[in-house]
């Protein structure tokens, strides 16, 4: 089921964003009196398709993963004597290039709104507070401490954790200093530390940033008491109940869920004498009752053993103070929509850039496979989760389609800019080969990117 809702997703978010792209192409060739023959959602045979009163065919097809809009051209075909006013390659070449950036432009306005509308419901961020630093990390090195909570980063004012990403991920790869701004609880006084990067996660696949700095930010505490024990499990052989509050195990006490399930990973297979605080039947006080629990033994992904009681606990909530809330208002939230535009596709340009001089892995490229599993992830989490990933895969697409790749919108933007300057166009010879040299380098990509998501799968 979840597989099927993940697919659902996927093409959902497809069919939006690629209707919307070629919207943009549509719309700007019709008011520059292109004709347009096909506005096809896929690619492949057509599975049901209509006409409008103007001849052109809209077009539901087979495989949904792109789709096209056919104009009017010359080099595709013979064109009635008639209909010459009509073709693209007739247009002006100014008119030529509106058309093939209307497309990259639409999926941005397409964004801008999808975060207009996230913000217009107001933002609730976490602090980035450190609750813990690895010895001797890049943190440890700059003299963060748990306690902290960093307020900017090289210079930029940090106010949550996600403020963090977007900076940090612009380091990656990167050599050089790397400076924070932090502050103690219930202080106004910020004290400034540095540390040095050295290639910093270079050749790391899905580098996790924060912990490649070695801090671990202060996150929900888990509850000690049992909301769930699994049938046949350790716990329930022990005759722990649904509601056990977790005091000790072999005498050690635990403050909170996350000590009580590293001590249970810690010893596996080991008898263990836990104490936890049961209700009583009656409705009196609470009583103690000691239990012989022994963990069952779970293999992990790194081969160690790790122990497993079998119990579900509940995260406790965050408190408040750690929650930075923000309502933006109507204009407030258009000029964050347009901030969160420019900074989304900046990210992606210095990904990409990263990408291709060597500062990034190219284990990090994600095709179809991996956009699906996030678009399945962010849609379990919620309607607004979702609407933010549509915004954020929509920026992708359009500075994507931006590229100077003969293949893409920003090949034919190019093509049109050269003849421009030079007043005639680019050699047909010139083009073939860069087309198929364009798609020589896609389909690589493509493969690269297919072979990351089955290697994650």
């Amino acid at each position: 089921m979840d597989l099927l809702m993940t697919i659902a997703y996927f093409l959902v978010a497809i069919t939006i964003l690629v209707a919307i792209h070629e919207y943009g192409h549509f719309y700007v060739a019709r008011r520059c009196g292109v004709k347009i023959l096909r506005f096809s959602i896929g690619f492949g045979p057509r599975l049901y398709s209509w006409y409008d009163r103007h001849g052109t065919e809209f077009a539901i097809s087979a495989i949904p993963l792109g789709g096209y809009v056919k104009m009017l051209d010359e080099r595709e075909g013979d064109v009635p004597e008639h209909e010459l006013e009509q073709a693209f390659n007739r247009k002006p070449v100014q008119q030529r290039i509106a058309i093939a950036a209307a497309g990259p432009i639409a999926n941005f306005i397409l964004a801008i709104a999808l975060y207009w509308l996230v913000f217009m419901q107001g933002t609730a961020t976490v602090a980035a507070i450190i609750g813990k630093v690895d010895v001797g990390s890049i943190a440890d090195r700059a003299g963060l401490e748990a306690g902290q909570e960093i307020v900017s980063l090289d210079g930029h004012p940090v106010a949550s954790r996600s403020d963090m990403l977007p900076l940090l991920i612009n380091r990656l790869g990167e050599s050089g200093e790397i400076s924070f701004s932090v502050r103690y609880p219930n202080s106004t006084l910020v004290y400034e530390s540095k540390a040095q990067l050295d290639e910093w996660l270079r050749d790391s696949a899905e580098p996790d940033i924060f912990q490649g700095l070695g801090i671990e930010f202060v996150g929900p505490q888990v509850s000690l008491v049992a909301a769930a024990v699994s049938e046949g499990s350790a716990a329930e052989k022990a005759g722990m109940q649904v509601g056990d509050r977790v005091i000790s195990a072999d005498g050690t006490r635990f403050a909170d869920g996350q000590q009580w399930i590293d001590f249970i990973q810690a010893h596996p297979g080991r008898r263990l004498e836990v104490v936890v605080e049961r209700a009583s039947a009656d409705g009196g006080l609470p009583q103690q009752v000691a239990l012989n629990l022994t963990p069952a033994t779970k293999e992990g992904e790194d081969g160690r053993a790790y122990g497993l009681a079998g119990i579900s606990h509940q995260s406790l909530p965050l408190p408040e103070e750690m929650i930075r809330r923000h309502h933006w208002g109507v204009l407030g939230s258009a000029k964050q929509a347009l901030l969160e535009t420019g900074e989304t596709a900046r990210t992606v340009l210095v990904s990409l850039k990263k990408l291709v001089i060597g500062h990034l892995s190219t284990k990090n490229l994600s095709g179809p496979i991996g956009i699906a599993k996030v678009a399945g992830d962010s849609a379990r989490a919620g309607v607004w989760a979702f609407v933010h990933f549509l915004a954020y895969i929509s920026v992708l697409l359009g500075v994507f389609n931006l590229l100077p790749i003969p293949v893409l919108d920003g090949g034919h933007i190019l093509y049109g800019l050269i003849e421009w300057v030079k007043g005639t166009p680019v050699s047909e010879r010139v083009q073939l080969f860069a087309y198929q040299a364009g798609l020589a380098v896609l389909m690589g990509v493509m493969v690269l990117a297919f072979y990351n998501d089955i290697l994650r799968l």
